[in-house]
């Protein structure tokens, strides 16, 4: 599992993160590949050493926005409608 270099609390941490940052996606485009992007990033947060909450929401909400940010050229969700 992804996980198991972490503590239980370092995961409680990224889980409560993941789930923050996903009240940022628009509705209906909070599908298995955004929240998977989004946790991507959070767990790199949690590799760099940065395990707070704070830290590792604030990588998930960056995740978030890069995903439906119109015309900036970052990763957009592929499940997402065109703009």
């Amino acid at each position: 599992m992804i996980t198991d270099g972490f503590g239980p609390r370092m995961v409680a941490n990224m889980e409560i993160a993941l789930e923050g940052a996903c009240k940022f996606l628009p509705v209906g485009n909070d599908g298995h590949e955004a929240r998977r992007y989004i946790a991507s990033k959070i767990l790199e947060c949690a590799e760099r050493g940065n395990g707070s909450v704070r830290a590792l929401t604030a990588a998930g909400r960056a995740a978030a926005i890069e995903l439906h940010a119109p015309n900036t050229g970052l990763p957009r969700d592929p499940a997402a409608p065109p703009h």
